[in-house]
Order: C-alpha cells, then sequence, then structure tokens
C-alpha cells in the first residue's frame, strides 16, 4: 500500500511592494502572513505547499523580495506556477522551490516525485498582450504528451489558468481561461485513472468540476475572492474570507478539504 500523500494548495497571494498595499479593498500581506503561520501549525503536517500563482500583483523586486521572505517560513518545500501576475524568471530569481526537475529552457515548466506520485506544474502565462488569459505553449503540449505515453505514477497537474469554460460569464467575458485549454483536456483523457486531477487558481475562488471524468479544482485566494453566480457578467467582490485547501491523496481516493480563516488587520 502507498504512503498518503498530503499537500497545501494555495492561490493568488498578490502580495505587494509594502506591508500597506491594498488590492480590492483588503491587504494582501497580512492575509498571506497569518496563512503561513496557519500551514506551520497544521495538525497534520504536509509533505509540501503548492502556489498556483499571482505570487504578487506587480513583478517588482520589492514585491517578490516581500514574497518570498515571508513565503520561506513556511516549514514544509514549496513549489510556484506561474500566474499572469508573476513572470518566471523572477519567480526562479526570489522564490524558494523544493526539489524539482526543470522541463524547459524558458518556461516554468518542472515536475517533482513525492513517495511514488508524479508532481507536473505548467507555465500558462500567454504573452503580455493577451493578459489575463491563458496558454499552453506547444513545447507543453509535448512535455504533457510524453508523461502520458510514458509515465507511470499517478499524476497531479498544477497550473494557473483555468481550462474550462466555467458557468460565469465574466470569466469569459475577461478572457480569464486558457484559450487551448480544450486541447490539453483531450490529451489529459488518454491518461486515464493514473490522473488524480488538476489544480489552478487565477479565478480567486474555491471550486470544483468535473468533466469526462476529470477533476478540475481551484482554491480560494488568501487574501480576496471573486464571485462565481451564473449570472455574473462582471465580477463581484464579495467580503468572504480568505482560504486554503488541503488535500489527501490516499491509496484509493482523493480528499480536497476547503478552509478559510479570518482575515487578518494587522
Amino acid at each position: 500500500m502507498s504512503e498518503p500523500v498530503y499537500f497545501v494548495h494555495i492561490s493568488d497571494t498578490h502580495i505587494g511592494p509594502t506591508a500597506d498595499y491594498e488590492r480590492h479593498g483588503f491587504r494582501p500581506l497580512p492575509c498571506a502572513a497569518r496563512l503561513v503561520e496557519i500551514i506551520n501549525q497544521l495538525p497534520t503536517k504536509p509533505d509540501f505547499v503548492i502556489h498556483t500563482g499571482d505570487v504578487v500583483t506587480e513583478p517588482h523586486p520589492d514585491s517578490y523580495k516581500t514574497a518570498a521572505e515571508l513565503l520561506a517560513k513556511i516549514s514544509v518545500p514549496t513549489y510556484y506556477a506561474v500566474g499572469n501576475h508573476d513572470t518566471a524568471v523572477e519567480l526562479q530569481q526570489y522564490m524558494t522551490f523544493g526539489a524539482h526537475e526543470l522541463l524547459s529552457e524558458t518556461l516554468l515548466s518542472y515536475r517533482f516525485d513525492v513517495k511514488g506520485q508524479r508532481f507536473l506544474v505548467l507555465d500558462g502565462r500567454a504573452p503580455d498582450e493577451r493578459d489575463p488569459e491563458g496558454w499552453i505553449s506547444p513545447e507543453q503540449m509535448e512535455i504533457v504528451q510524453d508523461e502520458i505515453d510514458h509515465g507511470t505514477m499517478p499524476l497531479t497537474l498544477f497550473i494557473h489558468f483555468p481550462l474550462l469554460t466555467l458557468n460565469s460569464p465574466w470569466l469569459l467575458h475577461n478572457r480569464m481561461l486558457t484559450t487551448n485549454g480544450e486541447a490539453l483536456h483531450q490529451r489529459l483523457l488518454v491518461a486515464g485513472a493514473r490522473l488524480n486531477g488538476v489544480f489552478f487558481g487565477h479565478i480567486h475562488q474555491h471550486s470544483q468540476v468535473v468533466r469526462d471524468g476529470i477533476l478540475y479544482t481551484s482554491a480560494a485566494s488568501t487574501f480576496s475572492q471573486f464571485s462565481g453566480w451564473p449570472g455574473d457578467e462582471e465580477p463581484q467582490f464579495p467580503a468572504s474570507p480568505p482560504g486554503y485547501s488541503f488535500v489527501q491523496l490516499l491509496q484509493d481516493q482523493m480528499v480536497i478539504q476547503p478552509h478559510s480563516f479570518a482575515r487578518s488587520v494587522d
């Protein structure tokens, strides 16, 4: 019997260049600091933390230095996906990653293994002129295909952007989706039961979508949420609390536990 793997899924910290920086009416930094405390005090220690992007709001050295200093306090290995507010170069320059194998010379696409499980992180950041939509390069499509063709371990994917259309019109109107996400979905179908699921961020809300037997799930932002109702033509910014997810990969099932916590104002 394989050992269980536990990890914490966080996303969209949007740390700014100063401690008093605000976005959507809230200060990201105190919330991120509180979350670091929570992670380090969890009753079950995770094997790692995955941050699915938008570590900062603007890729400025002061923002990354602040984020790096804070998130380095997490007591387990931490991994990062590139958000539309990040750059691959600066994430690698400033942030501390757990052990991993880079799969691209130009993109932050990599893999790592934990207790017989394979984790694949894709860089879905599109060129600047296409922001905020996501895009999977041909190189990364081949990386995924190679893993599907030759990999044997249970597989989990991490990316910042949602691959599929969600039932909130504003996500489509505001170009929040991955333009070729459907093509990646079709490739993933071949992985079958090997694929645990796809974890993403970007939409500032917890969600679970199952299509063709594949689970797609996002984590709440660590400081501010977006609305996601079917009738929302434009994004709303409810005063919902920040959150994260605790994920358990077990022998024959996966358990995802969304958690929220009080927004820190210190």
